[in-house]
């Protein structure tokens, strides 16, 4: 135990008289990540900015649920299932186990710094839409960049670092009930939006929404989409098969939920075995996520079905947006507060995240330092609006998480499906394979960016051709983070293994 590395040597697994059920850990702890309002109000749209027509329902209802089950499997069974087992077997947190991966040094690095660092991306987006729909009840300007936005959007990423550094207990209190808002929202959507699902001429299909061939309004939306963008250049293009369908789908909700896989360590290390790990994900990620994600696209078909959006905002597939002609502007108001409040738990627990992460890798520098710069970087992406580039962030975090998931995934199977113990520095498998998943997962979005450059078009003639090269990039950098370890893993590529003290089996 002499070369493990003090934070390693000091490592002690939750007892397990400490331990808890499926639904008193896991469950409510994703069931907070899943039912966020983020992550369900632009299930339509898949992010995309500006969307084609009729977003992920232009193929049809079908492809869309069948994108969104697919990717809640994905979710629970490649990115949570891995990390939630070696946390459980072992009683420790992910900057620990993650070390198998990637060496005693190195885990420190990844995924224990990079984890903390991404949650102040979480921070400043949840800052930006909660201010959003703050600015929008009081009739602010809503539009970022702007004052009343960055105010209000700068004051809660401020207050709930200060919480996640002094009071995550109490908020971890309060939000374990706060989930129940925005299912009561979902719930009273779908009950007013509910006689538009049903055709007139069939009662037993649902709105024509769903089906290829459009109805009147359903061309009117497409020729107001099309005056809207007659740039071309500007026009996303309409799905054709419903494998880009369902390739949308995936991209959207596993970048959204990468993080959180990898996080499953630090959440079923407080579980009892096997079984609540396993049950614990499939009631907290994969059922809530078909059911957030598959009652938003029925309550934007009900309301496009009972004609209750206005030709003006024809186009417009986010509920929470979608809500003002539901049920009036007085109760969205109340439901849009609602949402925030219940928005702010999730805020507080990744600044703690964060905080936990750079106390544990920068044991030298005061928490009030280290956040409060995180927190001035989350601020500073909330009120320019980048964090509002919802797709953009969702393909950023499934390139970074994709292949620590993947590797991770690959190093407890090869161990036997148990945790192998630490590694000697940096293991070059871990770290090889991570940059070669994250350069392939985040591909697609650095071609995007280039071509908004003039200079990158000019002189990169045929960029444009690899604007969309990678496919599915948070699944495709998964596959690749799994493949090069166990190739290099093979070949020889890791260090040798360091003694460890006794864990919880």
């Amino acid at each position: 135990m002499s070369n493990l590395p003090s934070y390693l040597a000091a490592a002690k697994p939750v007892p397990s008289a400490n331990r808890a059920p499926w639904y008193k850990t896991i469950m409510p702890a994703y069931l907070g990540v899943m039912l966020w309002f983020v992550f369900w109000q632009d299930i339509v749209t898949g992010g995309m900015k500006p969307c084609p027509p009729m977003g992920t329902l232009s193929l049809g209802f079908f492809w869309a649920f069948v994108g969104l089950i697919l990717a809640a499997v994905i979710c629970h069974f490649l990115f949570y299932m891995a990390p939630g087992m070696l946390g459980m077997s072992t009683g420790l947190p992910l900057y620990v186990v993650g070390t198998s991966t990637y060496g005693a040094a190195g885990g420190l690095f990844m995924p224990g710094f990079l984890m903390g660092l991404l949650q102040f991306g979480w921070l400043a987006v949840n800052a930006f839409f909660v201010s959003e729909m703050l600015c929008k009840c009081f009739g602010w300007n809503a539009v970022a960049p702007g004052w009343p936005h960055g105010l209000v959007a700068a004051a809660f990423a401020l207050l709930a670092a200060f919480v996640g550094l002094k009071g995550i207990k109490h908020v971890g209190r309060v939000g374990t009930y706060l989930p129940l808002i925005p299912i009561v929202v979902l719930l009273v959507l779908l009950a007013c939006t509910g006689s538009g699902l049903r055709g007139e001429k069939d009662p037993n299909f649902l709105y024509p929404i769903m089906q290829r061939d459009p109805m009147d309004d359903i061309q009117a939306e497409k020729d107001l989409y099309i005056h809207q963008h007659k740039d071309l250049a500007s026009r996303p293009p309409e799905f054709q098969t419903p494998w880009q369908v369902i390739g949308i789908m995936c991209i959207y909700v596993v970048g959204f939920f990468a993080t959180a896989g990898a996080a499953g360590a630090d959440i079923a290390m407080n579980s009892r075995s096997k079984e609540d790990v396993h049950i614990g994900g499939i009631t907290g990620i994969l059922l809530p996520t078909v059911l957030a994600g598959g009652a938003a696209m029925f309550i934007v078909v009900g309301a496009y079905g009972a004609g209750m959006v206005p030709g003006m905002n024809i186009g417009e597939y986010n509920p929470v947006e979608l809500m003002r002609f539901i049920i009036g502007d007085k109760w969205t108001n109340a439901f849009r507060i609602a949402l925030a409040i219940s928005a702010f738990p999730g805020a507080c627990f990744a600044s703690f995240i964060a905080a936990n992460s750079f106390k544990t890798t920068m044991p030298k520098v005061n928490p009030f330092v280290s956040v409060g710069v995180g927190a001035a970087a989350a601020i500073a992406l909330a009120v320019t609006g980048v964090a509002g580039e919802i797709k953009s962030v969702f393909e950023v975090i499934g390139a970074s998480f994709g292949p620590v998931c993947g590797a991770m995934l690959a190093d407890y199977l090869m161990a036997g499906r148990k945790w192998s113990g630490p590694r000697a520095g940096f293991n070059p498998a871990g770290w090889i394979s991570w940059v070669v998943g994250f350069v392939v997962g985040a591909f697609n979005l650095v071609v995007a960016l280039l071509l908004k450059w003039p200079w990158a078009v000019d002189h990169l003639p045929n960029l444009a051709a690899y604007k969309d090269y990678v496919p599915v990039p948070p699944i495709t950098a998964f596959v690749v983070g799994f493949a090069l370890y166990v190739l290099l893993s093979v070949v020889g590529l890791r260090t040798k293994k360091l003694e460890m003290p006794e864990t919880a089996e």
